[in-house]
């Protein structure tokens, strides 16, 4: 069975925080920690923080669990209308977990995958064999260790990036429920990014990938937005560089990132000055 998901709604506020998801070099993994505050404005704030930092491919995985429970999640609603298995998962979403907390701040609800893990590789464009699943087990898991704050005004809640996960080695089995602000997403409320997997699964570099994520993020389906190298470079490294041949290498993969865009008619990219595009987005089919 090839790939059937064309893309995934993920709340705008995840697309855009910047450092989420990053460009990662040898050795990063071990040396880097997630820790990235993003202001979303009208006094909105996402914090985030895990052991390890995401890369390029955990984006990859992310987007295809959120594509996954579009069409196939399965909803868990608030604690006094949730079976038995949603109860507990919903124990989960919120830390302290009391009662009075989950149904006073948001009612919160989730989705739930139940799916396999070769699924999801084929979603991503991935390889489907032992080590390409361990590598996306290994994904998931990095995923569920994020903690989520969020603060709006003088409130604050937090939760995983992801609520639940498991999965199981011998059957390929996988279950993964999507934090609250996530799900409200797919179940059709808040603001969006629409990501198109099409498009994805097309990109062969990291730095394509993570410029096609934040760009889908605020360009909307037939709209477009003019684009400098320096901006689209710290959306694929949010640190500067340690010296001037670093940064003249990120800005030359930058260029090969666009063209790699830009090549495969993505996307309509003219060049409107010295290392300065304006990005136009395909208008939305009505098929798609």
């Amino acid at each position: 069975m090839g790939n059937n998901l064309t893309h995934a709604r993920i709340d705008r506020a995840h697309a855009l925080a910047q450092g989420l998801f990053r460009s990662l070099g040898p050795g990063d993994r071990k040396r880097l920690k997630l820790d990235i505050a993003y202001d979303y404005g009208d006094g909105e704030k996402l914090e985030f923080w895990g052991k390890e930092p995401l890369g390029a491919f955990d984006m990859r995985v992310f987007q295809g669990l959120i594509a996954m429970a579009g069409p196939d999640g399965r909803i868990l609603e608030n604690s006094k209308t949730a079976d038995s298995i949603g109860q507990k998962l919903l124990t989960l979403l919120f830390d302290p977990a009391d009662e009075e907390t989950r149904m006073s701040v948001m009612k919160p609800q989730s989705v739930e995958i139940r799916d396999s893990l070769r699924r999801l590789a084929r979603e991503i464009g991935a390889g489907d064999g032992g080590k390409d699943i361990k590598r996306i087990r290994e994904s998931i898991e990095r995923l569920f260790g994020v903690t989520v704050m969020i603060r709006i005004g003088r409130k604050s809640y937090g939760s995983r990036l992801l609520s639940f996960y498991a999965s199981d080695e011998e059957s390929g089995a996988l279950r993964v429920s999507l934090n609250p602000r996530l799900a409200h997403v797919i179940m059709g409320g808040g603001q969006y990014a629409r990501i198109d997997l099409v498009e994805a699964r097309s990109l062969e570099s990291d730095p394509a990938r993570l410029i096609h994520q934040r760009i889908s993020a605020f360009i909307d389906p037939g709209a477009s937005r003019e684009v400098s190298i320096e901006r689209l470079s710290e959306y694929v490294w949010p640190d500067a560089a340690d010296t001037p041949r670093t940064a003249r290498s990120r800005l030359t993969k930058v260029r090969k990132a666009v063209e790699e865009i830009r090549d495969l008619a993505l996307w309509n990219i003219k060049e409107t000055g010295v290392d300065k595009w304006r990005f136009i987005r395909p208008r939305l089919l009505e098929s798609k």
